[in-house]
């Protein structure tokens, strides 16, 4: 069963068995920690460009790396087969969600952009999920690591699509903003396949459990 944040009581939140399962949703006690958020619970602390920032990019993380922890619980099968959406089942949604984490954090930093993997990607299953992982994180370091100058600070983005100049903090969130989309897809896909007990990855439910 799914839960969603906002349905959760804040003083009712009860960690059942040792297996971590909290009202339906099982947190990966068996797996190395999830990332947390930048600030600390029931702390107040100035809302700045950076911090919110920094929070997204490590949100991203997180979510990322929870789905991954989920899919890689499942029949290897199923994650290669072709499923109709914007990028062809589990596996192709994922890759995709790579490639542009890869390709922004390049412009991001003005460096020269690696080949995309729409020019083929023969990598496994394995390899998705841990290029995935791995760079989330990598992501989230470097943005973490921006002070609020260079987040201000305008970069060229030069894409297949168009080219032109925006703040370093636009690109950002355009790349967060993408991810959750095709989060959702690999809900819907999953759902299709017979896959329904996807975790919770909404940014509210991160900010009570992180």
């Amino acid at each position: 069963m799914i839960l969603f944040a906002e349905n959760f009581p804040e003083k009712s939140k009860t960690l059942l068995t040792q297996g971590c399962q909290w009202w339906g949703v099982i947190l990966y006690s068996n797996q190395p920690p999830l990332p947390t958020m930048t600030q600390t619970p029931g702390m107040k602390t100035p809302l700045t460009l950076s911090s919110l920032t920094s929070d997204y990019a490590v949100y991203n993380e997180w979510a990322n790396k929870r789905l991954v922890r989920w899919l890689q619980s499942k029949p290897s099968g199923l994650m290669e087969l072709d499923v109709p959406s914007s990028f062809a089942g589990i596996k192709g949604t994922l890759v995709h969600i790579w490639d542009t984490q890869r390709i922004c954090l390049t412009m991001l930093q003005g460096t020269k952009a690696p080949a995309s993997f729409r020019q083929g990607f023969y990598g496994s299953m394995a390899d998705v999920f841990t290029g995935l992982m791995e760079h989330s994180t990598a992501f989230a370091t470097y943005v973490q690591s921006l002070s609020e100058a260079e987040l201000q600070a305008d970069i060229n983005l030069i894409t297949p699509w168009f080219d032109g100049t925006q703040p370093r903090v636009s690109l950002i969130h355009h790349c967060m903003n993408h991810g959750t989309y095709h989060r959702g897809q690999l809900i819907t896909i999953g759902r299709t396949i017979g896959l329904t007990d996807a975790p919770t990855t909404d940014y509210s439910f991160y900010r009570e459990i992180g």
